[in-house]
């Protein structure tokens, strides 16, 4: 009996959208923007054209995204100053997500608008 290697790689553009849009779950539930994404990304890394580039964007952004809100808390007692970085933190968590996921249907490279590349 012959073992076949299936490891077709798939052009999925609908599939790199959602993961970037899965992000805007922190929005809706409360958790699951860091996890969700997360998992789709290990799951289909390997299969799917594109998806180990905007899965790195997608971690990298929550991850800068986190580093932001840490460094803004404390800055709240500097003049009130965090509280701008929270704001900030707020919209490039909500508008971010959607423009890579609009630039992922078109098959295009995501944005790394103020993204930390640790991954």
């Amino acid at each position: 009996m012959e073992i076949i290697n299936q490891n077709v790689i798939r052009k999925d553009n609908t599939l790199l959208a959602i993961t970037h849009l899965s992000q805007l779950l922190h929005y809706v539930t409360g958790f699951g923007g860091f996890i969700v994404p997360l998992i789709i990304w290990l799951s289909s890394r390997r299969t799917v054209e594109g998806m180990d580039e905007h899965g790195k964007a997608v971690i990298n952004l929550q991850l800068s995204l986190l580093l932001y809100i840490i460094i803004s808390i404390p800055a709240i007692l500097l003049l009130g100053l965090g509280i701008l970085g929270l704001i900030g933190v707020a919209i490039l968590g909500f508008v971010l997500p959607i423009v890579n996921a609009v630039k992922a249907a078109n098959g295009e490279s995501p944005s790394k608008f103020l993204t930390i590349p640790f991954v």
